[in-house]
């Protein structure tokens, strides 16, 4: 019988003969709406999400031949997971195909930070020649605090390791830490010792706006803080009030608490808007995962993964 999987997300073209190959019968629906998914879900032994759906008890009750849901990126919170292990469905994701794409984007926004390159491009641009006004500061033997060793937090520790720096790894479960090149540490030792923050955890509704003003203020010293996880783990005013303080000295945000801008609260716009004027943040719309390279080798990642079900 065939095997059919339901792709809703806009994907690489690639995608489609690699499951042809491992006998799946696909079907590509990147404009589909969330109710024609739904009256449809019925038919497939798989799913391909991407950001389109919430993927709930509702939807997961009319999936009844559903075997397996594959998310093409790392992040699984709009996916209740409770739920799919109930029905004895799979699920996938693919922070293997990204993790490479989100450290190097982590590590370049922090150097232009530290070396203000984006400003000082505008001034240029602008027949303004201020060398000492974009005097840098180096990442070079820098204490970098890491929350979330799995793919991601990994991959960064990595490349940190080559610019010299100190590195303190956090991850819940001890046993990801094991890497002789970073210091397995306790979320106390990374307040006590850490220059730059950076977060990689998933977000669960345990650990929503987690990082308050009495966790930051709980640093010794004065940091700066890289978010490409997701944007609902920092709380905007927060933010906002740490930068004003300088116990925050600087932000790399690719993720924010809410991304869809013409629908932020009017709360989230007051600080957005503050944060906006500031030299010493820098924002990217969710794309440190999202590059050429990482664009095919989610889809690599993901089909091994459908493959090694044997279905």
């Amino acid at each position: 019988m065939t095997k059919k999987i339901l792709i809703v997300d806009e994907m690489h073209s690639s995608l489609l003969p690699m499951l042809q190959e491992i006998g799946f019968q696909a079907d590509y629906q990147p404009k589909i709406t969330k109710e024609e998914v739904l009256a449809s879900i019925g038919e497939y032994e798989g799913i391909v999400v991407r950001g389109k759906l919430k993927i709930d008890k509702p939807f997961l009750e009319k999936a009844q031949r559903l075997r397996f849901i594959a998310r093409a990126g790392a992040g699984l919170d709009q996916i209740d997971i409770e739920e799919t292990q109930k029905r004895n469905i799979a699920l996938l994701n693919a922070p293997e195909g990204n993790r490479d794409a989100v450290a190097e984007h982590c590590v370049g926004m922090l150097l232009c930070l530290f070396n203000k390159i984006n400003l000082a491009d505008k001034q240029v641009r602008n027949l303004v020649w201020d060398r000492e006004g974009n005097r840098g500061i180096e990442l070079m033997g820098k204490t970098v605090g890491i929350m979330g060793y799995g793919n991601m937090g990994r991959a960064f520790a990595q490349r940190l390791v080559g610019f010299g720096c100190r590195v303190l790894a956090y991850d819940l479960c001890d046993e990801k830490v094991t890497d002789s090149f970073v210091i397995k540490s306790s979320l106390a030792q990374i307040q006590a010792e850490a220059d730059i923050f950076s977060l990689h955890i998933p977000l669960t509704p345990e650990n929503k706006q987690i990082f308050t003003a009495i966790f930051f203020d709980n640093f010794q010293k004065n940091i700066f803080i890289i978010n490409t996880a997701r944007g609902e783990l920092l709380d905007l005013q927060v933010l906002k009030e740490k930068l004003r303080s300088g116990k925050i000295r600087g932000a790399c945000l690719d993720v924010l608490e809410n991304e869809k801008l013409a629908t932020m609260t009017e709360k989230q716009k007051e600080a957005f808007e503050v944060l906006k004027t500031m030299d010493n943040i820098l924002f990217t719309p969710h794309v440190a995962g999202w590059t050429v390279e990482s664009y095919i080798r989610i889809n690599e990642v993901l089909v091994e993964k459908i493959r090694r079900l044997d279905l």
